[in-house]
């Protein structure tokens, strides 16, 4: 038996398979009909980007349950009446007991207990309750994402935005570096795995070794760590993280650091370094990349040798982003600063 990896969904995807496929199955469980309840595209397009950032549609199908079992609840809750024709008066209680004491016969009717349950939902209320905004936030709570996530996040020096894959797909993940005084130590939190940990050492090394060549080093300063201990943090501790594709992430968030110039908001980044500065390529390129989609960053930093992937990318995603395709990390730090590499900026001074 051979195991065949999907990766994740686009957000145009999500929403075909929202509409064709989850809302009709979701309402079918609740016993409820479109006629009664009804959920417009641009309210599930909402339900994807504030509630739902995963690569798949798992919890997209929870949220659309939820709103049904609350229109469901409406219906039982409401007292419903059913009028009668003009021309049959109403039986009162008291005009039905004479009517068995004087031995008269009473038509009545059964109804079969198989009945289908939109029916019986539709013949109880004849109005269309359409989900709205205020309800969404009613019964979802307030929105879990944003599009100003990632630009909250880069508020200082040192703070990176990387891309790695899981077995969920692709996820964004934000990598902080600070200094501080100390005897010249590396410390590395977030729950990570030796190969990460290899790639911090790896990262720092070189920009050690190129301190001079990017004007990061004081005047007379020959020693990075001197009377201080850099401290690299992978945000979301609880979350085991571990891979060949945090190197040029890494080297950015140390650049960063060390020439207090921050990195752009909008550029998300993944690939490993060599020790001499090469970019190798990773894989999981496509999750990664509708990760980025799904945050709403607008560029992102491949290796070149990455190229041949960008094939599996849907246009719709690619055509709404800008792709960096860079050899060596000197051009990936070029990419991923306003302005370019700020050593260059500091030359100019």
């Amino acid at each position: 038996m051979e195991v065949i990896e999907l990766p994740g969904y686009t957000p145009e995807e999500k929403l075909r398979i929202a509409m064709q496929h989850l809302i009709p199955k979701v309402l079918d469980q609740h016993g409820l009909s479109s006629d009664y309840l009804q959920i417009p595209e641009d309210m599930v397009e909402l339900v994807i980007q504030r509630y739902t950032r995963e690569a798949g549609v798992r919890n997209l199908e929870r949220k659309l349950a939820a709103l049904a079992r609350a229109a469901a609840v409406e219906v039982a809750e409401q007292k419903h009446t059913i009028p009668l024709s003009k021309d049959v008066p109403p039986m009162t209680t008291s005009l039905l007991e004479t009517q068995l004491a004087e031995g008269a016969e009473v038509e009545m009717e059964v109804m079969s207990m198989f009945v289908n349950n939109h029916d019986i939902s539709m013949a109880m209320s004849t109005s269309v309750l359409v989900v709205d905004e205020p309800m969404l936030e009613k019964v979802l709570g307030p929105p879990i994402f944003d599009d100003r996530e990632t630009s909250e996040h880069i508020v200082a020096p040192g703070i990176t935005v990387g891309l790695v894959w899981t077995s969920f797909g692709g996820e964004v993940q934000f990598v902080e570096a600070i200094a501080m005084a100390g005897k010249g130590e590396l410390h590395l939190t977030g729950q990570l795995g030796d190969v990460i940990k290899e790639s911090a050492h790896l990262a720092l090394t070189w920009v050690r070794s190129r301190a001079a060549d990017l004007k990061i080093s004081g005047v007379g300063e020959m020693n990075l760590l001197e009377n201080r201990d850099i401290h690299i943090h992978f945000p979301a501790g609880a979350v085991p993280k571990d891979g060949p594709s945090a190197g040029v992430t890494l080297v950015t968030s140390l650049v960063s650091l060390f020439s207090q110039k921050k990195v752009r908001s909008d550029t998300a980044m993944t690939g490993e370094m060599t020790l001499r500065g090469l970019v190798l390529p990773v894989g999981g390129i496509k999750d990664k990349v509708l990760a980025a989609h799904r945050h709403g960053i607008k560029r992102v930093i491949l290796p070149e040798r990455n190229l041949k992937d960008l094939v599996e990318i849907p246009q719709s995603v690619i055509a709404g982003m800008e792709i960096l395709l860079v050899k060596r990390i000197e051009d990936v730090l070029e990419q991923a600063f306003e302005g370019g590499n700020p050593w260059k900026q500091r030359s100019k001074l």
